[in-house]
């Protein structure tokens, strides 16, 4: 039986079974056209039924030469992007407003134009003056950076392909305007076309091109989230507008590991590199205290120390509050059932408040153990020894499940001052480097050694 032939129309995509004049779905004329096969071959007589070129196969054997990088003079976010910037990538970097973004870009476009490179600078939603402005504050009037402020796409591309820079910036994707498209600046549709039209020009031209995105309410970049699979790398830029720290994080990059995170501090003269994050988030950690408790993590390949804090209190309300700050909420109730199910261990009756000290966002399952250590202490009022860190994944059945790079996490621990950890059974740790490793099979043996309860 010869297969049906399908007609589709190029302004809505709507499919038909036979061709008519004007598109039943969006009423437009002569957009109407017979779908062909790629595959069709020259015998088969149909407007553009050709066979396309043979391509070479390789074996994943095969050796490529790693691609080059460029080092932006700015140690945290090198470490992000993998070790410096890859010629011809595209780099989408989003974060909440006002939370420092174009500010990291425009040090991070000064940087590589004094070591070299030709940087242009083009904002969609600041003057000139107003990114010079910026740029005195910050002690980079004197970069060689070229800049210009324009939302037209076809002006931007024939200018970047005219200067043929090193490294380009677009701030932001969402204000760039393609005359092609017949919708508003910042719709769908637009944002999809500037960024496949500025990413195609990356790699046809060698350029580095870095995308400024903004973020919905959820904390997603807005727009389609086919913006993120058609870049390279996709960094988000976190943290509280009230609060000093900064956290660059990769969630995706073709070019190194996703999850490494670069630690900035925010300063009167602009964003500052936090070589010790650890350091930084413990800073405020003097006496120990109820409902503080020390977690050993890991964020990409960096082991970070940071400080979980709980407060229990009896409610006034008929349905308890549970807020978290820094961590998953679900997994929060999920502690909660786990102690009163298996420790019988009740929170009912009581609001909970869970918040993870300097702004960092914790996602791991390591920091289960850390959690509940914390929950018990605010709920019993018993402090832990502040010489102690805690990780370990907690399973539905009360069992503690072992966590990977417990050497690194150690060894952290370590080098500021902490002397004991508690971890699973099965944890190793082969070094004496870290601090003494206390093993904990289940959480009931947990409850009952620390806090003597259960």
């Amino acid at each position: 039986m010869a297969k049906a032939e399908t007609f589709t129309c190029s302004a809505c995509a709507a499919s038909f079974s036979k061709w008519s004049g004007r598109c039943d779905n969006c009423g437009e004329w002569n957009t109407i056209s017979q779908d062909t096969p790629l595959s069709a071959g020259p015998a088969k007589k149909t407007l553009g039924a050709r066979r396309g070129a043979a391509i070479e196969l390789a074996d994943l054997a095969t050796e490529e030469t790693p691609p080059p990088r460029t080092g932006s003079g700015i140690a945290e976010l090198d470490r992000v992007l993998g070790g410096g910037l890859v010629p011809a990538s595209a780099v989408l970097v989003g974060g909440d407003p006002g939370i420092g973004k174009s500010t990291l870009l425009l040090q991070a476009t000064a940087s590589f134009a004094r070591a070299g490179l030709k940087a242009v600078y083009i904002s969609g939603e600041e003057s000139r003056a107003q990114v010079r402005m910026r740029a005195r504050r910050l002690g980079l009037a004197d970069a060689p950076v070229r800049l210009a402020a324009e939302t037209n796409l076809r002006n931007i591309l024939t200018t970047l392909e005219k200067e043929r820079p090193d490294i380009a910036v677009i701030d932001s994707i969402q204000t760039m305007w393609a005359d092609n498209v017949e919708s508003a600046p910042g719709s769908v549709s637009q944002v999809r076309a500037a960024a496949h039209e500025l990413t195609s020009f990356a790699k046809r031209k060698g350029v580095s091109v870095i995308l400024v995105g903004h973020v919905t309410k959820d904390g997603q970049i807005a727009g389609p989230r086919v913006i993120e699979h058609m870049v390279d790398t996709v960094l988000y830029f976190e943290g509280e507008r009230g609060h000093q720290f900064r956290i660059l994080r990769a969630v995706k990059n073709r070019f190194g590991p996703a999850d490494e995170i670069g630690v900035f501090e925010m300063t009167g003269s602009g964003l500052a590199e936090v070589a010790n994050p650890s350091a930084l988030f413990l800073s405020e950690r003097d006496t120990p205290a109820p409902g503080s408790v020390v977690f050993a993590g890991i964020e990409g390949t960096r082991p970070v120390l940071v400080e979980f804090q709980a407060l229990v209190a009896p409610t006034p309300h008929s349905q308890p509050r549970r807020t978290v700050v820094g961590w998953d909420g679900s997994r929060l109730a999920m502690i909660l059932a786990v102690l009163e199910a298996r420790c019988a261990i009740p929170f009912s009756g009581l609001d909970v408040y869970l918040n993870v000290a300097g702004g960092l966002k914790v996602s791991e399952p390591a920091a289960d153990l850390a959690v509940a250590a914390a929950l018990l202490s605010a709920r019993e009022d018993v402090a832990l020894p502040p010489d102690t860190v805690v990780f370990g994944e907690i399973s539905l059945s009360g069992a503690l499940r072992p966590v990977g790079q417990t050497e690194s996490r150690l060894k952290e621990a370590g080098k500021l001052g902490f002397s004991k950890a508690i971890a699973p059974t099965s944890s190793k740790h082969g070094s004496s480097a870290g601090p003494g490793l206390r093993h904990m099979p289940d959480l009931v043996t947990f409850v009952g050694e620390i806090f003597g309860a259960g």
